[in-house]
């Protein structure tokens, strides 16, 4: 029988301050400049470094490559740093054991460039302006903005991963008529075109790709759990739901609030991260868990 082509593995970028926490290395850089940075890093190359807001998130997502005993997921290292400063996170990875291989160090250039070189399927950073030019090549990304000062449950090994909808799962449709037009047009809009499909946001080529992950694992035992969280409450649920259907995405939990605050239904997921457009929900959940703030969309242009 002919060999069979392997799954191209789920690989999510992440960078150096995303992974680690590096706020002491940026206070020196910022008042006293790159080449005490340079030295600082250097002298410090052998001192391993503490998690940053990113790091209990890739613990989960690697952990998956143990579950099902082979290489399902790649986390790929995206650094403003050069080779020479970067060497503290490549000795603090392994460390670590996070098992993370490839990398690009891009001595104070954005390292965006390559997402689609290493075939990224999300982009975590702290560089708001990174993520703006990887959502512009169409891969999920997204600013990491918190984590809520700890790990969620370390012992748990499920993921769980809960999505805004509209401009981030969604396109910004129904989001323009909001802004514009307040709530109940946008009620009234939704209602009428609940037999419309929505246009697929900067997330829904990642979440097709966790719902494939899923499928590998029997039933009822995937440790990748999704949910939806959006504002969105009756009327405007049914075409969410429909768009799901015609999709054939599958989400293990919805949740329509109606325009509460999402932050509490968060902690009750218990998720590792949360995608949504709106920095004001983003800050909100930040003190508590991982998030990260998709800037896309109307409420995200600059003008």
């Amino acid at each position: 029988m002919p060999e069979t082509t392997p799954a191209k593995p789920l690989t999510v970028a992440i960078s150096s301050t995303a992974l680690f926490d590096l706020s002491t290395s940026n206070e020196i850089y910022e008042s006293q400049g790159l080449e005490a940075y340079r030295r600082y890093q250097i002298d410090q190359e052998d001192v391993v470094l503490e998690p940053g807001d990113g790091y209990y998130l890739v613990k989960k997502i690697l952990n998956i490559n143990k579950l099902l005993d082979k290489p399902r997921v790649e986390v790929i290292l995206l650094s403003r740093n050069s080779a020479d400063t970067g060497l503290r996170v490549f000795n603090s990875i392994r460390a670590h054991d996070l098992g993370i291989t490839r990398a690009a160090f891009c001595s104070g250039a954005s390292p965006y460039r390559y997402i689609n070189g290493f075939g990224c399927d999300l982009f975590l950073s702290t560089h708001g302006d990174d993520v703006r030019l990887a959502l512009e090549e169409n891969v999920a990304a997204a600013t990491l903005l918190g984590g809520g000062g700890g790990a969620t449950d370390a012992a748990d090994s499920v993921l769980r991963l809960a999505f805004d909808g509209d401009s981030v799962l969604f396109s910004d449709e129904a989001e323009q008529v909001y802004q514009r037009h307040g709530l109940d047009a946008f009620s009234q809009h939704e209602q009428a075109k609940a037999a419309d499909v929505l246009g697929g946001g900067p997330f829904k080529a990642f979440l097709a790709a966790l719902q494939s992950l899923q499928q590998e694992f029997p039933e009822g035992q995937s440790p990748i759990r999704t949910a939806l969280v959006t504002a969105r409450g009756a009327p405007a649920h049914e075409r969410v739901i429909r768009t799901l259907r015609e999709w054939d995405i599958r989400l293990d939990e919805s949740l329509f609030l109606g325009g509460m605050d999402k932050t509490e239904f968060l902690r009750g997921f218990a998720a590792d991260i949360f995608f949504d457009d709106h920095e004001l929900h983003c800050n909100r959940a930040a003190g508590h868990l991982a998030t990260g703030h998709v800037p896309h969309g109307v409420v995200n242009r600059k003008d």
